[in-house]
């Protein structure tokens, strides 16, 4: 999906013009006009403005990933599979979940403010972390752990948890987790 085309689209039918959507998101006329003719592009946060503008959810500018068979999967073809507001940005390392019982997700936290609460939460399966790059925050059972790059966490993911970047650079890491949800023809976030 072109981003800007579809972002036109969504201005047109809701009859916002440029200068409206350069007002409401505090992004230049100039910039939105070469960005609905393809012609730069747009941060995450950015993007998630205008999402809110337009009324729909940031994933709604994401194609999920196609079942591909092959067994490499290069880094230029991996694919957004969530987008959750707060900024987790999720791409799928594998390039066929159909069937598989683990789910390898590249995830992209961008900062959040230390006030924003989190909510810890359990599930069925198990999750492995392991952090690229930046400084994450976990929450298991009620403890606060920092995880440094090269760090990581294999856990029962029954146990109360939850993750938060509170740096003002991003956090990129490594989740494995089970079961797989995205194999079974249900796009559910488990984060």
């Amino acid at each position: 999906m072109n981003i800007g085309i579809e972002i036109k689209k969504l201005r047109t039918e809701k009859g916002i013009t440029l200068k409206e959507l350069s007002e409401k998101s505090e992004l230049s006329v100039g910039f939105l006009s070469q960005l609905e003719r393809g012609l730069t592009t747009i941060a995450v946060d950015s993007l998630e403005k205008l999402a809110a503008i337009l009324e729909v959810h940031l994933t709604h500018f994401f194609d999920y990933p196609h079942n591909k068979k092959d067994i490499v999967l290069r880094s230029y073809e991996q694919e957004i599979i969530d987008a959750v507001e707060g900024g987790f940005i999720k791409y799928s390392l594998s390039t066929d979940l159909e069937n598989k019982q683990l789910v390898p997700r590249l995830i992209e936290i961008l900062p959040q403010k230390k006030n924003e609460e989190i909510l810890s939460y359990k599930h069925e399966g198990e999750e492995f972390i392991y952090v690229l790059e930046g400084i994450l925050t976990v929450y298991i059972n009620g403890k606060s752990y920092d995880v440094y790059p090269g760090d990581s966490i294999h856990m029962d993911s029954k146990i109360a948890h939850n993750w938060a970047n509170y740096t003002n650079k991003k956090v990129k890491l490594i989740a494995v987790n089970t079961p797989n949800f995205y194999g079974h023809n249900t796009i559910a976030s488990t984060k």
